[in-house]
Parts: structure tokens; sequence; C-alpha cells
């Protein structure tokens, strides 16, 4: 279990604080706005209201206790900026910070922040992603491009073994098989004669033109 904390509770920040929550973290969530706090009391482990231009505040919220913090403050780039170089000055090394505009975004690659966040480019591509492959659910970069994406089983393929769906898939040569998710069950072991069930959530992982040209073949 690990802590985190999320200064800024607006929608971006919300979602983020509350998904850490169910998957099954320690988040204290931070904001100067009483009432949305109050709101969102019971949501979180814990939810403070905290001036964090103030270094002291921060201080008192024990930042460098967290395995990271999460800077989700859109509305003022001044704000957002002070918060960071406190918590810089505090010690903190894992920062995330939501990035409002390209000149913010430059401002905090200089300031050396963990990872700079563009909540509505990131949710773009990814939203492209999944109208261009619908059979996609999810798309992963591991770097060198290399690429994980995740694909369901169809009716098609029901009761067929790996080799045999790959055999018939241009370009799955160059692609591996990770894992299957099935049901609840998560399965690493993949040989060639394994067989696939419809609705197998099929993990795979290559470079991005085999995993795109085996995409447009999948159905």
């Amino acid at each position: 279990m690990e802590r985190f904390l999320v200064i800024g509770l607006g929608r971006f920040g919300t979602a983020i604080a509350k998904e850490l929550v169910r998957l099954g973290n320690i988040v204290v969530g931070v904001d100067t706005d009483a009432k949305l706090v109050n709101r969102l009391a019971d949501s979180f482990t814990e939810a403070l209201i905290a001036d964090v231009t103030d270094e002291q505040a921060l201080r008192e919220l024990n930042a460098t206790q967290y395995d990271a913090v999460v800077v989700a403050i859109g509305s003022s780039l001044e704000t957002s900026i002070l918060c960071i170089l406190h918590l810089k000055t505090l010690g903190v090394k894992n920062i995330w910070v939501k990035a409002a505009s390209k000149a913010h975004h430059t401002i905090l690659s200089k300031l050396g922040v963990t990872r700079v966040i563009h909540p509505e480019v990131e949710m773009g591509v990814r939203i492209a992603q999944a109208l261009n492959y619908p059979m996609i659910n999810q798309f992963m970069r591991l770097g060198n491009g290399i690429y994980l994406v995740e694909v369901e089983v169809k009716p098609q393929w029901h009761n067929k073994t790996l080799r045999e769906i790959f055999s018939q898939l241009s370009g799955a040569d160059s692609v591996q098989a990770v894992t299957v998710k099935r049901k609840t069950e998560i399965k690493t072991v993949l040989p060639k004669d394994f067989v696939l069930l419809e609705e197998d959530r099929l993990v795979l992982a290559g470079s991005q033109s085999a995993l795109k040209s085996l995409a447009k073949r999948w159905f």
C-alpha cells in the first residue's frame, strides 16, 4: 500500500485521487475550497484544507512522507509553480504535475518535476486510438518503439490455439503474446498450443507498426 498526496481537487485531481483509493492506496486530498473538501471528505483517506502557496502548510502536511505528490492545480499558474517550488525545497522527489498550457509545461520542465501531465492531450490520443482501432482496449508505450495492447478474443477465435490464430494474421510473427486475462485469472505461460476462449483479454507486445498491422486484421 502506497501513500499519495493529491493537491487540487477539481475534476482531474478528484478522479486521480478516487482511482488511487480504489486501487487500495492511502490518499490525502488537499484544496483551498472548504465546501469542496467537505463534500469529498468521505472519498479519500483524508481530505484537508490548505494553502499550498505557503511552504509551512506543505511542511505540516508532511509532503515528504508520500510516495508521490500530484499537483493538479489548473486554475492558477502562479499557485501551481509556487507549490512545486516549495515541494522541491522540502525535498519531495516524486512530483507529477498537471500542465495547463505550453508555457506552463516549459516552466515545469525547467523545475525538474517527475512528470508533466496534459490530460486533454493524453485523453485525446487515447480516444483517437480507440476510434482507429476499436478492438484494442488498452494501449501502453514501453519505450524503444515497443508497445503493449490488450485485445478481446472475439467469437471467431473461440477455442482456437494461439498458433492457429497467429497463422491467419499477417504480421503476427513479430508480435509476442504476453498474458491472457480470463475473468479473475491471469495466465502468463502461453505456449503456442494455448487455447483461447471468447471474451478472454489477450495482452500483446510488439512494435507499433506490427501491432497496427495486426489490429487491422484482428476481426
